[in-house]
């Protein structure tokens, strides 16, 4: 079966180490992989998700020591969503208060239960209680306990002038539908994913444009289930809607184009394969710092450029 939906979200940090502190120490997540931005070497890539970093779980990283931040505004991400089980909303807000996580009160959004908090450097999270995900795995190496544990995204909320533009490439080229209005708020679900299922486009005129900094969302990457399903959205944004992506960039653990949709946020399309466990065994993933073949031979550089985070 083809599964669409949110493969990974990449967002710009602060400080290295106190990134990876508060994702796998406060938030309960997996360092799945510890490598560098392919296009700048200087500068950590963290990808944290469930054990084996499964598409729909990925929220990555570029951590700048002193990065401005950034501005709210139209054309960005405005949210990104964990899911958690429906009777866990009680305990996160306990633990957020005991480690000083800014948080807001729970509020109702499409009937369920969101908790909106940030991270250290600004970043705009919520966890959504969902019903019966309690029964889903959960990574299980934090002091979360299993019954309360994230289980990958919920969803991603945009802020845009205008919701119908973006809303035809999600629904003829990402494989969503249109499945709900609540407001100001336009609901697209990917059919048959609960895991990275959900866009939510909040339509708002009037913002100032987004400015990208320290919190901000650098872009979405959807999925693709191989190299012949991505080319086949490549054609179809191509040929229906008259948008060009870049060439096809090999990451390591997954394949990806990208372009901006109409509202001007920066999307990727990434494939499934090879997955995080390419270049080692999923017991030891995040350990070490992994390169590029084209990156190894300057390692002794990087490596000496790099902030510790052990």
């Amino acid at each position: 079966m083809i599964r669409n939906g949110i493969h990974h979200v990449t967002a710009i940090a602060g400080n290295a180490r106190r990134n990876v502190e508060f994702y796998t120490r406060t938030v309960g997540l997996r360092l799945v992989k510890k490598t560098v931005n392919f296009d700048d070497p200087g500068t950590y890539h963290f990808y944290y998700g469930d054990e084996v970093g499964s598409p729909g779980t990925i929220l990555t990283f570029f951590p700048w020591d002193h990065v401005a931040p950034g501005r709210l505004g139209i054309g960005e991400t405005q949210e990104t969503a964990f899911r958690v089980p429906e009777a866990s909303i009680g305990y996160w807000t306990h633990r957020f208060t005991d480690k000083g996580v800014a948080y807001q009160a729970p509020v109702k959004r499409f009937g369920q239960t969101v908790l909106s908090f940030k991270d250290p450097h600004g970043m705009r999270l919520a966890l959504i209680g969902v019903p019966g995900s309690e029964n889903e795995p959960a990574w299980l190496g934090t002091d979360v306990p299993a019954e309360h544990a994230i289980r990958g995204f919920h969803s991603v909320n945009l802020l845009l002038a205008e919701a119908a533009p973006t809303g035809a490439i999600l629904t003829d080229v990402l494989g969503f539908k249109e499945v709900g209005r609540e407001g100001s708020l336009v609901r697209f679900q990917a059919e048959g994913t609960e895991i990275g299922g959900i866009v939510d486009i909040h339509e708002a005129g009037g913002f100032l444009p987004a400015r990208m900094g320290g919190g901000s969302v650098h872009h979405i990457a959807f999925r693709a289930a191989d190299d012949a399903a991505e080319f086949e959205m490549v054609k179809k944004l191509q040929e229906n809607h008259g948008i060009r992506t870049t060439e096809q960039k090999d990451r390591n653990y997954f394949r990806s184009v990208y372009f901006r949709e109409p509202g001007h946020v920066l999307f990727e399309i990434a494939t499934d394969v090879p997955g995080f466990a390419a270049d080692e065994p999923v017991a030891h993933l995040g350990e070490a710092l992994k390169l590029p073949d084209f990156l190894e031979s300057r390692r002794a550089n990087i490596e000496a450029v790099l902030p510790d985070v052990a």
